[in-house]
């Protein structure tokens, strides 16, 4: 949902559940990204802290007056299409304070 929210371009669409030795999955898709260039990891930065998130190592941020870690954004994850940017496989964790924001 914190996908969909924050990147509604490539939303999450929740297809069914997979359980496998009493675990289950869930089964997303999300609409196709054509890469028409290579990503700058420095307009990710940029994009990320004017809209919150501070850069707290590599490719992981975290927005502090949300509580929200937005990690794993390197150039695989994050791909440029015509100029803008599009977020695929993101991972969001909350923190414990979340809801008290």
């Amino acid at each position: 949902m914190l996908n969909n929210f924050f990147f509604p371009d490539t939303a999450y669409n929740l297809q069914g559940f997979f359980k496998n030795k009493d675990i289950i999955y869930a089964v997303v898709e999300q609409p196709f990204v054509k890469a028409t260039e290579p990503t700058d990891l420095e307009v990710v930065k940029k994009f990320m802290l004017v809209n919150g998130f501070l850069n707290t190592k590599n490719n992981d941020y975290y927005n502090p007056d949300l509580g929200i870690i937005l990690e794993d954004l390197h150039d695989e994850n994050v791909l440029t299409e015509n100029g803008i940017l599009q977020f695929i496989d993101t991972v969001f964790y909350i923190k414990d304070n979340f809801y008290e924001n």
